[in-house]
């Protein structure tokens, strides 16, 4: 028996947190049962099972996507399945998925007792990534069962969507209660948003300090008054109008609340969803400075680094919150480059065109929100980002080693003895085009569409396992679901 399962030669291994892998020297890296074992230079290949020669492409730790939506619109087992191929292509190998009840993902209310066990169960032995779930708390029925979500299934993350209650998933609405499908006596409001936080910070002292809230933050109200103002006015279409009726300030207002929230409640670990404008980043930081308690963290997507109202190809690229201004772009763009973001993400889901588009396909309005880029993710930021001046042992603590601490996954995060084998090789100089019909997302469309990326991913190795080479998706599903624990202490891993 080989004492190497894997032996991948000459890789230029990017570090978390290095600058001196800014450049780095080619090494080998051995991996056995899934796990590193040596990184060394010259290691003996006649001790390998297998050996793949990257040639001195980079590697990168594999993709902890922190921020994805599988069966929002299509069925949870078939999206499973698709979307995780997608993620191969982009380097993500890991998933963090946010689910919950109502209406799309399992199109079902009650307790999470019985949702999780049927979600997971249709997504067993489909996902080409491993992946573990955030859960959002709707009812006072899931912040009871909070407790028995860490304890049983090892889901140590939550969320609130602060918009919800008051403004629909697509715009306007007036079936919140039908969308949301809780109880007639409940209310989605900041009350609720409250008791989760209380519920949270209960949960934190009985089991560790590993759990935490995210909240994708927009003011229901200003929403409903700005999108009528647009419709009434009639003065702007598109992206551009999405934009003005979801505007900025409405991303820095629930920020100020949701903050003070956490203050008054005393939980410390918040995570602010996909901030996509000057004044939701600054807004953001005004809290960090404002309660130093509250120990913040502060997401950015990559369709908003990318794509702004006027690149963006076609009313496909209607999200929430809205692709901004290019002024915005660059914001965020000084942000990440300050140091100011902690990771970024895809947001990935997929919503296919039929599902996408109202009759009137240029009804903004009439468009559902939301769209893929898994497959994007770190070719677009490596290409983007090192034309910036963005270093890349930066790039691999914004895709990998700070989604993982944040969200208890030991074994996740960086190239090192003792990780798993996740390991994406790169080529910081490939030319592309970006086309939908190249993707393995069942997503027929896509807004970055004749978009030139600067860094193309070439092989992924899930554990050892290669899942991506040759320009496909390679073999059968690997993907395990991971549960995680509340206790980072006890959930450590050499690095």
């Amino acid at each position: 028996m080989s004492a190497t399962d894997l032996l991948i030669r000459n890789a230029r291994v990017v570090r978390p947190g290095d600058p001196a892998t800014d450049d780095p020297e080619p090494v080998d890296i051995a991996v056995t049962a899934g796990i590193v074992t040596r990184l060394e230079p010259d290691l003996p290949a006649a001790q390998a099972d297998r050996v793949v020669d990257a040639g001195g492409l980079l590697a990168f730790p594999g993709v902890v996507d922190a921020h994805q939506h599988w069966g929002i619109y299509q069925d949870l087992s078939a999206d499973t399945d698709t979307e995780s191929r997608a993620c191969a292509q982009g380097g993500v190998t890991t998933s963090l998925t946010y689910l919950r009840t109502g209406r799309y993902y399992l199109n079902r209310g009650g307790a999470y007792r019985d949702f999780v066990p049927e979600a997971l169960d249709r997504m067993a032995g489909r996902s080409f990534v491993d992946h573990a779930l955030h859960l959002a708390p709707m009812t006072a029925e899931h912040i009871a069962e909070i407790p028995a979500l860490v304890r049983d299934f090892g889901v140590t993350s939550f969320k609130i969507f602060m918009f919800y209650g008051g403004h629909g998933l697509h715009g306007r609405s007036a079936d919140q209660a039908g969308f949301l499908m809780i109880p007639p006596s409940e209310r989605y409001d900041l009350a609720h948003f409250e008791f989760v936080m209380r519920g949270i910070q209960e949960a934190r002292q009985r089991f560790g300090p590993g759990l935490s809230l995210s909240l994708h933050c927009e003011t229901a109200e200003i929403m409903t008054a700005y999108t009528e103002l647009v419709e009434r006015e009639g003065r702007l279409t598109g992206l551009r109008a999405y934009s003005a009726s979801r505007p900025p300030h409405s991303e820095g207002l629930a920020i100020t609340m949701a903050s003070y929230l956490a203050h008054e409640t005393g939980l410390a670990p918040i995570n602010l969803l996909h901030l996509s404008s000057a004044k939701a980043v600054a807004a953001a930081l005004t809290m960090a400075t404002a309660f130093p308690q509250v120990d913040f963290r502060r997401e950015v997507t990559i369709g908003h680094l990318l794509a702004d109202v006027d690149t963006a190809h076609g009313l496909g690229g209607k999200v929430n919150p809205p692709l901004r201004e290019r002024a915005d772009v660059e914001a965020l763009w000084r942000h990440l480059l300050a140091g100011e973001i902690d990771w970024v993400v895809s947001d990935h889901a997929c919503c296919r065109d039929e599902q996408k588009f109202g009759p009137d396909r240029a009804d903004i309005f009439a468009a559902k929100s939301g769209f893929g880029g898994a497959e994007y993710l770190l070719p677009g930021l490596v290409g983007e980002g090192r034309k910036r001046g963005l270093a890349l042992s930066r790039i691999a603590e914004l895709t990998s080693w700070n989604p993982a601490r944040r969200y208890g996954l030991p074994g996740k995060g960086a190239i090192a003895v003792g990780y798993d084998a996740d390991i994406v090789l790169v080529d910081p100089d490939a030319r592309w085009t970006v086309h939908a019909a190249d993707s393995e997302s069942a997503q027929e469309y896509t807004p970055f569409e004749g978009f030139e990326m600067n860094a193309r991913v070439t092989d992924v190795f899930l554990r050892g396992h290669r899942i991506y080479g040759d320009g496909r998706v390679q073999g059968s599903p690997h993907g395990r679901y991971l549960r995680r624990d509340a206790d980072p202490h006890t959930a450590s891993r050499p690095r």
